[in-house]
């Protein structure tokens, strides 16, 4: 059975955040250690890098937080700030719910273009690759995929657009090869405030049971940047976030990208 995951992913996500020059190198290459030590299932240690990283712009604004269990379940994660316990549980918050399985097909898709060309020439090739493509085209069709990443192969082979892709653009990378996509500014718009205020309202039913031996339980929600299914320009209704009632101690909105923060709670 395939893998619905390679540490290539995770790799290709730390290298993004490499480009964004926001990402806490050291302590986070530690954390990802300690969660490769643990006895967690193959899977469960992806899926705790994974959140980890989205939690990097929160080591920004909390840089005196030390995580001491990073492979607890509920909360998430437990840390230490201002010699408090404090158990972090973090949600994403997904703004294009129709671009979900989109992008999940587009990762798959990309996957597969990169492992055709390092198979060829990694050192010629390497870099991150940012591609746009024409509209109305079938990324969930297993009959136009191959197709489509052969026009991607093709594309930067020639180093330009080839086929379905639209736009194509560069940018050094001294490891493998990353493509990813460029985001367009038409598939930005606002994130609903009844979107965070649902995702708050599920995690307080799950409260009570949270570990009780913290000090203090947040709720951190994440719009992870990297993603087009997360993105957003602005909070819409921004005001209705004043009036959440939650037994959390301290809720934030994070994303990723610049680190912006908002405090609900």
């Amino acid at each position: 059975m395939k893998r619905a995951f390679s540490d290539e992913d995770l790799i290709k996500n730390i290298s993004l955040y490499y480009l964004n020059r926001h990402l806490k190198k050291k302590p986070m290459e530690k954390y990802h250690q300690k969660i490769d030590e643990s006895k967690l299932h193959d899977r469960e240690k992806y899926k705790k890098k994974a959140e980890i990283l989205l939690l990097n712009s929160f080591m920004h604004h909390f840089p005196e937080v030390t995580f001491d269990n990073l492979i607890c379940e509920s909360p998430d994660f437990i840390a230490t700030l201002n010699e408090k316990k404090i158990g972090i549980e973090l949600t994403e918050v997904i703004n294009h719910l129709e671009m979900k399985k989109v992008e999940s097909n587009l990762n798959k898709i990309f996957r597969q273009a990169e492992i055709l060309l390092e198979q060829e020439d990694t050192t010629k090739y390497r870099g991150v690759y940012f591609l746009e493509f024409h509209s109305n085209i079938k990324f969930d069709s297993l009959e136009y995929q191959e197709e489509i990443i052969l026009n991607i192969y093709k594309s930067i082979k020639k180093g330009k657009p080839f086929g379905c892709v639209k736009y194509i653009r560069k940018s050094s990378h001294r490891r493998n090869v990353f493509i990813t996509y460029e985001y367009n500014m038409s598939l930005f718009d606002e994130l609903c405030s009844e979107k965070i205020i649902e995702v708050i309202d599920k995690k307080n039913e799950k409260f009570p049971y949270y570990d009780t031996s913290v000090d203090e339980c947040w709720l951190v929600i994440v719009s992870d940047m990297n993603s087009i299914a997360s993105r957003y320009t602005f909070i819409q209704d921004s005001e209705h976030l004043n009036q959440v009632k939650s037994p959390f101690h301290k809720i934030f909105h994070l994303e990723n990208l610049c680190g912006n923060m908002t405090n609900i709670k």
